[in-house]
């Protein structure tokens, strides 16, 4: 048997027609869309039908689409009342993960695993992950629930749920723009746990509840709050923030945001973030965050040749946007949902189980079995 790659760097576990990605060229596709040209033209809705029915939805079927997704959002009142028994200082990650693992108890659907049937699921999940996120954070302050306007949509009815102000057009744009940039990013580990669920036949809620858990890794998610910890770091201290990352290196300490398992070049969701923190700041009248932000990447970029990645700049424009540090992360499953579960569905659709071996490297065949009475 060959050994393979530690971390399974470079292996191929799937075929699947739903991303891709060249990182010597620095490109993403979503079902063979740019994700430049999804950034700049497209909405996280019309992004959403591609991902789970593989083509562009017409206008009527995107209509449809936002139609069902605001009827699902929805939750039973034994979600609200299980949020609510949370204690005060669970993780808004570890509420999320227990949460939709619950959703399953009032799912209609939840024997059935057919192709429609999951549709309908990954609908349903990605309306109810958006409202958890944002009903969690309101009981855990003390506020009233706000529920979802049927004139908004899923990127401007998220940040209504969670302020309980209607966002402004630059606010809701570069939300919608962050959903459709982390939708999908083929076999991370959070999109090959749910397939690797999948493949069991358990089911959607399962699957999913799986990927939730793997993001919680701060080696998946979790990356942006580290960033927004250091900006934070900087602005308090006032230290210039070449030198204050200057001396993080010094102490041979990591400064997340900066390079990609994946990536060579410029991760391309990167470019779109940079561009959404500095209209961001300066429409808010808080440019601060994108100027120490891009110091740090002018110097990383020249001293070690990295580029930023997806985190270095969603943190300072989810912070823009009045999002909480510890919902970061959440935020993340908002919009990978609808990437999970087409993901999910394409597994299932042509199923088998994922069982990959491992290279032993234990102790020589045979040991010799000694009695424990005679063993030193």
């Amino acid at each position: 048997m060959v050994s393979a790659p530690k971390g399974l760097e470079g292996i191929v576990a799937a075929n699947s027609g739903i991303c891709f990605i060249d990182g010597e060229r620095g490109v993403l596709s979503y079902r063979g869309y740019d994700i430049h040209d999804l950034a700049d033209h497209s909405t996280f809705e019309e992004v959403c039908y591609l991902l789970w029915f593989g083509r562009m939805p017409n206008q009527k079927e995107l209509q449809e689409l936002q139609i069902s997704l605001w009827r699902e959002s929805k939750v039973d009142a034994g979600i609200i009342s299980l949020l609510r028994q949370a204690p005060g200082h669970a993780l808004p990650m570890d509420v999320l993960r227990t949460v939709v693992s619950a959703l399953a108890f009032f799912d209609p659907e939840e024997k059935s695993n057919d192709h429609e049937a999951n549709i309908r699921k990954a609908i349903r999940l990605t309306a109810q992950i958006s409202m958890i996120v944002a009903y969690y954070d309101r009981i855990r302050k003390g506020l009233p629930l706000v529920e979802p306007d049927r004139f908004l949509n899923h990127a401007a009815n998220f940040l209504y749920m969670l302020t309980g102000e209607r966002p402004s057009a630059t606010a809701s744009h570069a939300f919608d723009v962050a959903l459709i940039l982390h939708a999908d990013h083929e076999l991370n580990a959070s999109t090959f746990a749910a397939r690797v669920t999948a493949a069991t036949l358990s089911d959607m809620h399962s699957a999913i509840t799986s990927a939730i858990g793997t993001l919680k890794g701060p080696l998946h998610g979790g990356a942006n709050e580290a960033v927004f910890r250091i900006l934070e770091a900087i602005d308090r201290s006032g230290a210039d923030p070449v030198d204050y990352v200057r001396g993080m290196l010094a102490q041979k300490k990591k400064v997340p945001g900066f390079g990609h398992r994946v990536y060579h070049t410029e991760d391309p969701r990167a470019t779109h973030l940079r561009k959404m923190s500095k209209e961001l700041g300066e429409s808010s009248g808080e440019p601060k965050w994108f100027q120490i932000s891009r110091r740090i990447e002018q110097f990383i970029n020249e001293d070690k040749k990295l580029n930023a990645n997806v985190d270095f700049y969603s943190a300072s424009t989810y912070h823009t946007l009045g999002i909480d540090l510890d919902l970061f992360t959440p935020i993340f499953a908002v919009s990978r949902v609808s990437g999970w579960t087409a993901h999910v569905i394409e597994q299932l659709d042509d199923n088998r189980l994922i069982r990959p071996r491992a290279e032993y490297i234990g102790l020589e065949y045979p040991q010799k079995y000694i009695p424990i009475g005679e063993r030193q």
